[in-house]
């Protein structure tokens, strides 16, 4: 087994491309390991029906960091994402509707409709969140304080805490409140209109198989606050060419960098020798060695999967099985004939350019929840529907449509023993009932279905659990303690062995921080006669200390 790589990388996701491009920017020579016969992870554009494609998972921008797209020069390269009119269009169940976004005093017009006293109330709310989402972004692009490194643990947690220390008392309430209560007891202290505080609240559930009275989900509704789209904060949009598009161009731009990225190449093994990893063993039992060995995977999938019996103390895999995974996510692509007619809306318009949130209240979404922990899913799903191509013609033929159907609450295991490839359709079909029931008509106009169950999610894409988050984004698995407390700071339980997928800080979501922060820890763990050797590399980009090759 010769060794020709300071790191090997398992899986070619958007973090494993952005981990590798620092590492090789800073001279470092990488290989890229993907499983599947293109790069991009859950981040990727196919062909789900003739002359129709889609983002097959992740289906939209917001959270991807500025500096990572600054640093990648994906603009140069393609980038392009085309923000939403408005953020989200909610049809009531009286016939009414909700439109969120588009600006604070067109927002407060909408809420009027609703309630005086929550148009009032906006400015304040807005101003609560963006105040912690700014602590949040300020965090992002650090590596957590890893707990039992002494001195260094101490320096760190100081020098992170500082901008929580910086924030008056009501502010820190605040923080407080988001980070422990639910997403009702949260927004019940905002607002009182239903239909306002269901329009704030599904952000609590996507991608968490939880109810909005879980202690904890307000945190899941800020974490999707956190981003932005072409310099405004808080907003989303869609990737021209799907998601796919932002991988492909992260390829491109690793390749460039002398990163090797090899298709089809499932990792079986990671190899220990001494303590410390040594290398891969794919399933075609070719053995790769290499003194770092990086995981692009979830940390169940890592730990559980991937290590031979007693290479991983008996402590740590009981942490780990203990790892709480499952978000409760089905996916469906749909191939449309034309656009969705809803009775409360029927023209076409800027809600169809936007988020479609089929959940109007707070109650419905706590149904769906417990509906689906007793029946596997609820007969009234919670649904967002996003019809890409109504901006990006390039997924569909002339006056055809793609919707992008992203659905909570669903069992990652049926009860009774069941199977989901046994039953998938049936979901599918009530998911297609629950927005036929606002849309007269949507049915019919269907030309064909990609169906993604929390089982299928994890079979295409190694999301165990079919988790779109790598693991639960409770508190207790939170900065620090993601995956386990002790291995915060994107390193393993072994020497040489790295984490850099959404199971690490700050979680899930396309946004690249957990391959830009794990970069930074593997460069700054080079011995310094590395450090110094790739200092003189000539593509090494170094800080002006020169200590550390520069992120």
């Amino acid at each position: 087994m010769t060794r020709a790589y300071d790191a090997l990388i398992i899986g070619g996701g958007h973090n494993g491309l952005v981990c590798a491009f620092y590492l090789a920017r800073a001279g470092q020579k990488v290989r890229i390991l993907e499983r599947r016969d293109l790069v991009g992870g859950a981040a990727v554009t196919e062909e789900f029906h003739p002359g129709f494609r889609n983002s097959v998972a992740s289906y939209t921008v917001s959270l991807l960091q500025p500096k990572v797209i600054r640093d990648m020069r994906l603009v140069e390269h393609g980038y392009r994402v085309i923000e939403r009119p408005i953020s989200n269009f909610l049809p009531q169940e009286d016939g009414r509707y909700l439109k969120l976004g588009g600006g604070l005093e067109r927002t407060q017009a909408e809420f009027r409709e609703f309630s005086e006293r929550d148009a009032e109330a906006l400015p304040g709310y807005y101003e609560a969140l963006e105040t912690v989402a700014e602590v949040l972004r300020g965090l992002a692009l650090k590596a957590p304080p890893n707990i039992g490194e002494g001195l260094r643990t101490l320096i760190d947690g100081v020098t992170q805490g500082r901008a929580l220390a910086g924030l008056s008392l009501a502010e820190k309430r605040d923080v407080l409140d988001l980070f422990t209560k639910s997403a009702r007891a949260f927004l019940d202290s905002w607002f009182e209109s239903d239909a306002v505080k269901a329009a704030f609240g599904f952000d609590a559930v996507v991608g968490n198989y939880a109810s909005p009275d879980t202690p904890g989900s307000a945190y899941v509704l800020l974490h999707h606050v956190f981003g932005e789209v072409n310099g405004k904060k808080g907003a989303w949009g869609h990737s021209v060419g799907g998601m796919g598009a932002i991988t492909q161009i992260m390829a491109k731009v690793c390749r460039d960098h002398g990163v090797e990225i090899s298709l089809e190449s499932p990792v079986a093994q990671v190899l220990v020798d001494g303590g410390k990893v040594a290398g891969v063993r794919l399933e075609s039992g070719e053995e790769i060695a290499a003194p770092r060995v990086i995981a692009n995977v979830g940390p169940k999938l890592l730990y559980e999967r991937m290590f031979a019996p007693g290479d991983l103390e008996p402590e740590f895999r009981r942490r780990i099985k203990g790892f709480q995974a499952g978000s409760g996510t089905f996916r469906m692509n749909v191939a449309l004939a034309e656009l969705p007619r809803f009775t409360c809306l029927p023209e076409p318009g800027e809600h169809h350019r936007s988020g479609i949130i089929l959940a109007p209240t707070l109650d419905y979404m706590d149904r769906a929840f417990l509906d689906a922990k007793r029946d596997g899913w609820s007969q009234r799903p919670i649904v967002e529907m996003l019809i890409p191509s109504t901006v990006d013609d390039s997924l569909a033929p002339p006056g055809r449509h793609v919707a992008s159907l992203f659905c909570q609450q669903f069992a990652p295991v049926l009860p009774d023993g069941r199977d989901w490839d046994e039953e998938q359709d049936k979901a599918a079909d009530t998911i297609v009932d629950t927005v036929e029931a606002h849309a007269p008509g949507f049915r019919a106009s269907i030309l064909g279905r990609q169906i993604l169950s929390p089982k299928g999610l994890e079979r295409k894409f190694g999301l165990v659990g079919g988790d779109i988050m790598h693991g639960n984004m409770s508190l207790d698995q939170l900065w620090s303690a993601r995956p386990v407390l002790g291995h915060g700071s994107y390193r393993g339980p072994l020497g040489g062995l790295y984490m850099c997928g959404a199971g690490t800080h700050p979680g899930g979501g396309v946004t690249g921080a957990p391959g830009h922060n794990c970069a930074h820890e593997v460069l700054r763990d080079l011995p310094l006669t590395s450090r110094l050797r790739r200092r003189r590399a000539p593509n090494a980009d170094t800080d002006p200390g020169g200590a550390v090759p520069s992120l």
